[in-house]
């Protein structure tokens, strides 16, 4: 959480929106926000629990759980990018950078294309 704040202004180049969310509710957001100083918002998907992690196929029925999982959405609501991150391992911004420069090259294409 800490490298996606520092890269904020990478995102919003791309015009691309951060957001958090887990299945800890929105007290703990709130205080680790402060804590850590983040400047995106943080979602708590606690009641249902899980319901938006099960939507994107992450939710651990089993744990109770979701996985740390990246995802860029378009414009359309459409996902043209996602990641599940191994347990402990720190899933860095490369992915989503890439995501996103492919995305604007696709709106550059079709923009030229009209």
């Amino acid at each position: 959480m800490a490298l996606y704040n520092e890269m904020l202004d990478e995102f919003q180049e791309f015009q691309a929106e951060l957001v958090g969310i887990s299945v800890d509710g929105a007290w703990c957001h709130d205080a680790f926000a402060r804590q850590n100083k983040l400047h995106f918002p943080l979602l708590a998907d606690f009641e249902p629990k899980g319901a938006i992690a099960r939507a994107y196929g992450v939710y651990d029925e089993k744990d109770g759980t979701c996985e740390r999982a990246l995802f860029v959405i378009d414009s359309d609501g459409i996902i043209h990018w996602s990641y599940v991150s191994p347990t402990g391992i720190n899933p860095g911004a490369n992915g989503i950078l890439s995501a996103l420069e492919d995305l604007k090259t696709k709106g550059e294409t079709t923009a030229a294309a009209k």
